[in-house]
C-alpha cells in the first residue's frame, strides 16, 4: 500500500519508486489557496474516496471507499452555500461542477482531503486527482494523470495514503 504520493513540480507525481506524468492547476501550488484562482493547494492531505463513471469502466480495484458515480452527482463549489466542497445531488440551485463529464476528465476521480474538515468558505473546493486531458493542459486546481496510470494507481492506495503538493 503506497502510503504517501507526492507532487514536486508541476509535470510530475511520484507514486514509490515510480514517478507519472501529471498536470497540476494553471497558477502552480499555493499554500494560501482560494476560490477560483486556478492553483492547486500546497501541502499534504488524505485521499477521502474514488467515484468512477460505471459506463466507462469497471468498478476501480481499491482499499479507498469507491463508489458509482450517477448523472445527477455535483459538487457545490458556491462559498455562500452550507453545501460547499461537498457532494451534491444535480438539480442543485447554487454554483457546482457537474461529475458526469462527457469530456473523460472525471471518469476516475479521487477525491484529495483538502478544506474539507470542516470546509472553510472561500478557501477552494472540488480538489481531485483525476484523469489529465488529452492536451496535458493544466487543471482549475485539482492534480491529473493518465487514466490507465491513475486506475493502477488507485490500485495501491488505501484509507492511509496522503497526496503531498509541492508549492510551485
Amino acid at each position: 500500500m503506497l502510503e504517501r504520493l507526492v507532487v514536486p513540480d508541476r509535470g510530475r507525481l511520484l507514486a514509490g519508486d515510480v514517478a507519472l506524468r501529471c498536470a497540476i492547476g494553471a497558477a502552480g501550488a499555493r499554500a494560501e489557496k482560494r476560490e477560483g484562482d486556478k492553483a492547486s493547494p500546497a501541502g499534504l492531505f488524505p485521499l477521502r474516496e474514488v467515484l468512477y463513471r460505471p459506463d466507462r469502466l469497471p468498478p476501480v480495484q481499491t482499499a479507498l471507499p469507491c463508489r458509482a458515480l450517477r448523472p445527477s452527482d455535483g459538487w457545490c463549489d458556491d462559498p455562500a452555500r452550507p453545501e460547499y466542497n461537498r457532494p451534491v445531488t444535480l438539480p442543485f440551485n447554487g454554483s457546482h461542477e457537474e461529475l458526469w463529464r462527457e469530456d473523460g476528465l472525471y471518469d476516475v476521480i479521487a477525491v484529495i482531503g483538502y478544506n474539507d474538515a470542516p470546509p472553510v468558505p472561500g478557501l477552494g473546493s472540488a480538489i481531485f486527482l483525476h484523469v489529465a486531458a488529452p492536451d496535458w493542459g493544466p487543471t482549475l486546481g485539482c492534480v491529473s494523470i493518465e487514466r490507465p496510470a491513475l486506475v493502477e494507481l488507485l490500485g495501491r492506495c488505501g484509507p492511509g495514503t496522503t497526496v503531498e503538493i509541492a508549492p510551485c
